[in-house]
């Protein structure tokens, strides 16, 4: 039997014609990134306005002539695997593909094009763990995805305890957007399963305005214990580029017990290229943001590149 959260995972608006009929427009085209939103997420959107920011997030592009700075695989993520379902661009840690579902299709999304057919941590992960036991560097393993919590709970606690079994890792990231598209997804068996590992937790969630930070999420996300709690954001053009959006979306959220961590670049991935911002335009925002808000509110501007994150850094009090 399902629980309540898969249930909910399941009651999703798929394709151009239910979003239409559910937002009563006709905004959506189908395009090569299926339309995927789930109805817990929908239910914030206001349908009355055609520029709503959760809304722009997940309507696709018209297309667009290619631009030569955009791509299909811009982080190239598929070179820097060395076993299939492990990425390895730090000494230090590794990041594990643990599911190729995603709650929701984000249509700037930089793996939407990535092939899940053969990189899954679960059915490599014979090859995967010997993988870390031979690098004893490696103190640190990132769930990623897709998305690691579209696992069921009896999955994610097998693959812990997994990776609980290799000595020198002591840190666990869990990076996951579903926790705030779908809150009901943060399950008492989920708490209690971060709450007994011995390992150190991490949970970095993935919300890009207040709006999206329903009160089912503020309430279930406080549930956690011994979990360290940061988000990162993606700077996004008519999203959240501007001052008063970053502002209330940083206080929200540590309001909420959460850290804000990273301000990401957008990757640049064919289909996305309207969501930029300028370099220019980021950093004068972040400036700015660091002029209204106190440093540990304040969170990193960075962009990913192939082999390194590069980071702006200025004055924070």
């Amino acid at each position: 039997m399902q629980s309540n959260w898969q249930h909910k995972a399941r009651n999703t608006l798929k394709g151009a014609s239910s979003c239409n009929d559910f937002f009563q427009s006709n905004q959506f085209k189908d395009q090569h990134f299926p339309i995927k939103i789930p109805l817990e997420f929908a239910n914030l959107i206001d349908k009355n306005n055609p520029n709503d920011p959760l809304l722009k997030q997940v309507i696709p592009s018209e297309d667009a002539p290619s631009h030569p700075d955009f791509s299909a695989s811009p982080l190239a993520d598929e070179s820097n695997a060395p076993v299939e379902g492990l990425i390895h661009k730090y000494s230090n840690r590794v990041l594990l593909i643990t599911s190729r579902v995603c709650a929701i299709h984000c249509q700037y999304c930089f793996r939407q094009n990535f092939d899940y057919s053969t990189h899954d941590a679960m059915s490599n992960w014979l090859a995967i763990e010997n993988y870390i036991r031979t690098h004893q560097s490696i103190n640190e393993v990132i769930l990623s995805g897709g998305d690691p919590l579209s696992l069921s709970d009896e999955k994610l606690e097998k693959l812990i305890k997994n990776i609980e079994n290799i000595q020198h890792v002591k840190l666990l990231r869990i990076h996951s957007r579903s926790v705030v598209v779908t809150p009901s997804r943060i399950t008492d068996k989920l708490v209690e399963i971060l709450a007994k590992t011995s390992l150190k937790v991490v949970l970095v969630t993935h919300i890009n305005h207040e709006n999206e930070m329903s009160e089912a999420f503020v309430k279930n996300i406080g549930n956690f214990v011994n979990v360290t709690l940061l988000n990162q954001s993606v700077l996004l053009a008519g999203v959240n580029d501007d001052l008063n959006a970053l502002e209330q979306l940083n206080l929200k959220l540590f309001d909420a017990g959460i850290l804000p961590y990273y301000l990401h670049m957008l990757d640049k991935v064919d289909g996305a290229e309207h969501f930029l911002v300028s370099d220019d335009c980021a950093i004068e925002l972040h400036q700015q943001l660091q002029k209204k808000l106190s440093g540990y509110l304040v969170p990193k501007l960075v962009r990913d590149e192939n082999a390194e994150s590069k980071t702006w850094v200025s004055s924070e009090d």
